[in-house]
């Protein structure tokens, strides 16, 4: 598989940090692992460098990071490798999960909902869909209508993630939440919605 280069690109060394790489879990997140809810066969999709993934993992969970970045998994193994963590990392394309023959009990999307447009969406869901086993969750964390100006990703408002996962799926909730960014960006954090989501 190549990487789209524009994301492989992103965790490129000599340059500085993506704005979503930060070094730790998304404070959600461990929200999330530390109520129990990070649980079983976990998928993160979009994994990033792993943070996700390793946080599960140190909660109990089976835990699988995919991203379509070679750079990004070879970052996330040996952050895991570095911390003593037993995580899993594969290069796959997240629109396309079924690729992996396994299925999942939970997964979690920390920002990556928001990259695609609106055909990529219904694809993305499909994806998911195809390997959440019935009655698991996913937790699913994107950039939100409330960010003002025109700094980042496209805007998602509630009603399109409720739109998006409409069939086939329950929204438990949409919240209000915050991604924590790397320093010296336009905004300290950028507003988001985390949204609960099961099959």
């Amino acid at each position: 598989m190549t990487a789209t280069p524009g994301w492989d690109d992103e965790y490129a060394g000599g340059k500085a940090p993506a704005p979503w790489d930060i070094g730790r879990p998304q404070p959600e997140f461990v929200r999330l692992a530390e109520a129990g809810l990070l649980t079983g066969q976990l998928l993160d999709s979009g994994c990033g460098t792993g943070e996700q993934t390793m946080l599960a993992a140190q909660h109990g969970a089976q835990a699988l990071g995919v991203d379509i970045s070679p750079r990004a998994i070879e970052l996330a193994r040996a952050k895991a490798a570095e911390r003593g963590v037993t995580a899993s990392f594969v290069v796959a394309d997240v629109l396309h999960l079924g690729e992996l023959g396994a299925a999942f009990d939970t997964i979690v999307d920390s920002g990556v909902f928001h990259t695609f447009d609106d055909a990529g969406r219904g694809q993305y869901v499909s994806s998911l869909a195809g390997v959440l086993l019935p009655g698991g969750h996913c937790y699913l964390m994107c950039f939100s209508d409330r960010q003002p100006g025109t700094w980042g990703p496209r805007r998602v408002r509630q009603d399109e993630l409720r739109a998006a996962f409409a069939d086939g799926w329950v929204v438990r909730s949409i919240s209000a939440a915050t991604f924590d960014i790397n320093p010296g960006l336009p905004v300290p954090a950028v507003q988001a919605w985390l949204a609960t989501l099961r099959r």
